[in-house]
């Protein structure tokens, strides 16, 4: 499968599994590449490796809910995929630097990362392609 085709599946399989426990381990033998391999060209296409962008997601995912409804604080972690309350919360904390209450309080959602579009893979070929020009004149 070419690297064009496996970012976005990956992605979208990510995205659509919020709640199963995601791992390297698990995305590596869901699409047949060695975890090694497979973090090291979602790092290079994405700019973060795969465990990064799963938790940076949560969190931004977590973060919507918090705001924009009235679910509990508990039940936005387990659909985020976190396995207790304090997790979330240190976690939570340790991105955004507000506990989810404050955070809930403030009103105003601020995504840590955005879902990931082959868009954003078409604009950095350019970029690339810009710097080795210039390097090269």
């Amino acid at each position: 499968m070419a690297v064009k085709d496996l970012i976005p599946e990956m992605i979208e399989y990510i995205e659509f599994n919020p709640e199963q426990e995601l791992s390297l381990d698990t995305i590596a033998d869901q699409f047949g590449y060695s975890k090694f391999h497979l973090n090291r060209l979602f790092a290079a296409n994405v700019g973060v490796t795969i465990y990064k962008y799963i938790q940076l997601r949560r969190l931004s995912s977590a973060a919507e809910k918090l705001v924009t409804t009235n679910q509990p604080i508990i039940e936005i972690a387990y659909d985020t995929g976190y396995q207790s309350q304090q997790a979330f919360s240190i976690a939570f904390r340790q991105f955004y630097g507000y506990t989810p209450m404050e955070y809930r309080h403030m009103g105003v959602f601020t995504p840590l990362l955005k879902r990931f579009t082959t868009q954003h893979m078409m604009m950095a070929i350019p970029s690339y392609a810009n710097i080795s020009t210039s390097l090269a004149a």
